[in-house]
């Protein structure tokens, strides 16, 4: 029989439930239980995504595969091995790339904006609204010929580092209006 999951798995995985009680109580879990509650649906990143970590992957695979060159040139013993291997990584990179877009989505709560991605190593980080310090839209030369922004939170915390990638231009800049302005509102306080 599998253990139950417990309060640390509730903050690394928002969709378990921490026991509350007998399994027959009815009604709502009580305020006091570390239960991680989450309001609204995950938000995707735009499908057209896929094409900006396609071109990364290829990018990454031809300076791999390059990077091999030189060794094969010289005669040594690894450079035929290394190229396979520079290309088996590439291919395998490139075909997880629509599962690693999959993965990438994020919450607006009423206190904070949380954000998770990745397929083996699954990220989950919440911002709390008040402390974000500055709201920035980036957009690299892929992205901008598909349309798309990346949304980048700074924080008083360096290890912070979200960044939501991949959104519509428009919805890009709709959030970041929204988002300085529920920080303006929850700094008022501090």
């Amino acid at each position: 029989m599998p253990p139950e999951p417990g309060p640390a798995d509730a903050v690394q995985n928002p969709d378990a439930v921490a026991p509350s009680g007998p399994a027959d109580a009815p009604g709502p879990a009580p305020a006091s239980s570390n239960r991680l509650t989450v309001d609204g649906e995950w938000r995707g990143v735009s499908p057209k995504y896929l094409g900006v970590e396609i071109v990364s992957s290829i990018i990454g695979l031809v300076v791999l595969c390059g990077i091999t060159v030189p060794f094969i040139l010289l005669g040594t013993w690894f450079g035929w091995p290394a190229l396979v291997l520079a290309f088996v990584i590439g291919v395998v990179t490139i075909a997880l790339a629509p599962r690693r877009v999959r993965s990438i989505g994020y919450r607006l709560r009423s206190d904070d904006l949380v954000f998770k991605r990745g397929i083996m190593f699954h990220r989950v980080v919440s911002v709390p609204y008040g402390r974000m310090q500055l709201i920035d839209i980036t957009r690299g030369p892929v992205s901008r010929a598909l349309g798309l922004a990346d949304l980048k939170f700074v924080t008083a915390a360096a290890s912070t580092g979200v960044s939501i990638p991949g959104l519509v231009d428009a919805e890009a800049t709709r959030l970041r209006d929204e988002l300085v302005s529920l920080a303006e509102s929850r700094r008022v306080g501090l």
